[in-house]
């Protein structure tokens, strides 16, 4: 009988892929959001892309009753931990609510997970927790220093695993740091849908891109890079999901212990490049205007993947050019749910 996994934060850009990608494989993933930053509307178009139907809980990841709900109703065999705040500027001036959410809500899940008896679990954690270290591109080896918020909460959360995982033999957990998720699913069906105003880069040129935004702000034109704008390691979000599936089959099989990787392409692009590809992917200018850094950012973030392509044979096989391709198809089937 296929595997039961649950994904927290399902419904979500990333977790949503990662959904498509377990069902790719051979698993039944079971879908637990609250859907705060996304919207029910994704199932139908989810369960398309996936070819199977997806069980979908509405919860909140801090809700332990729902919790024990779900692993009483569905025989859960593995987690992979989505849900949570994600936004970097906003966890500057919201750190409480971050905190809560992100911390609160992993000691909630663990909790109910080792009542389950369940002790499997990929954890998605971020690029943030590096901060701004100096070193690009970065390694595993190099000691987190989170220069935001956001980053602070993965960083608790990741130590908590660990923690979590020298005292009980069972728990078998992968971090993954994940540099930039972008782009779309190449079908055009899935895609980034933010709530409000965009705040990613991609979301942001699609959207100007198609009349729905007058200008592409771009925050900051001072940084110390070679064009002024801050350089990212953009890694397609299908890339992204392969990454969850390969780390959840790799960390099932380990006796236990904790695995933590990053997951970027490991070419960095500054925001102007990206721009330029975005310009050739939809044939179009994106006006743009110069706007304040934002808080909690950075000048540089790339990644070294060499440990994913050693644990996980993992690599990322989609350029700027695909993700850029795929967020503007994206864009043109509507870019929401």
């Amino acid at each position: 009988m296929p595997e039961r996994v649950l994904v927290t934060g399902g419904a979500g850009f990333v977790g949503s892929h990662i959904v498509v990608e377990l069902a790719r494989n051979g698993y039944q993933p079971v879908v637990l959001d609250d859907f705060s930053a996304s919207t029910p509307a994704i199932r139908s178009r989810l369960e398309a892309v996936a070819g199977v139907a997806v069980p979908f809980i509405t919860s909140d990841i801090r809700d332990v009753n729902a919790l024990r709900a779900a692993f009483h109703d569905y025989p859960i065999t593995a987690v992979i931990h989505c849900a949570g705040l994600k936004k970097v500027a906003e966890s500057q001036s919201r750190p409480l609510g971050y905190y809560d959410v992100n911390v609160g809500g992993t000691l909630a899940l663990a909790q109910v997970m080792g009542e389950a008896g369940v002790a499997t679990l990929v954890y998605s954690s971020a690029a943030s927790v590096y901060g701004d270290t100096g070193e690009v591109p970065v390694d595993e080896t190099v000691a987190p220093c989170p220069s935001s918020v956001h980053g602070r909460t993965k960083l608790v959360v990741e130590n908590f695993l660990r923690d979590l995982a020298q005292a009980n033999a069972n728990w078998r957990i992968g971090v993954l740091r994940g540099f930039n998720p972008s782009g779309a699913h190449s079908s055009g069906m899935m895609g980034e849908a933010p709530r409000g105003p965009a705040t990613h880069l991609l979301p942001q040129l699609a959207r100007v891109a198609a009349g729905e935004a007058a200008d592409l702000v771009i925050c900051g034109d001072d940084w110390d890079t070679p064009d002024g704008t801050c350089i990212r390691d953009y890694v397609h979000v299908q890339d992204l999901a392969d990454a969850f599936v390969r780390a959840l089959r790799h960390v099932a099989s380990r006796h236990n212990g904790t695995l933590t990787v990053n997951l970027g392409s490991g070419a960095g692009h500054s925001v102007l490049e990206v721009v330029a590809e975005f310009e050739r992917a939809c044939g179009r200018p994106i006006p743009r205007v110069i706007g304040p850094r934002r808080p909690g950012d950075i000048a540089r973030s790339c990644a070294n993947p060499q440990q994913a392509a050693a644990k996980l044979d993992w690599r990322a096989t989609r350029g700027l050019d695909a993700i850029c391709a795929d967020a503007w198809r994206w864009q043109r089937n509507g870019g929401r749910y």
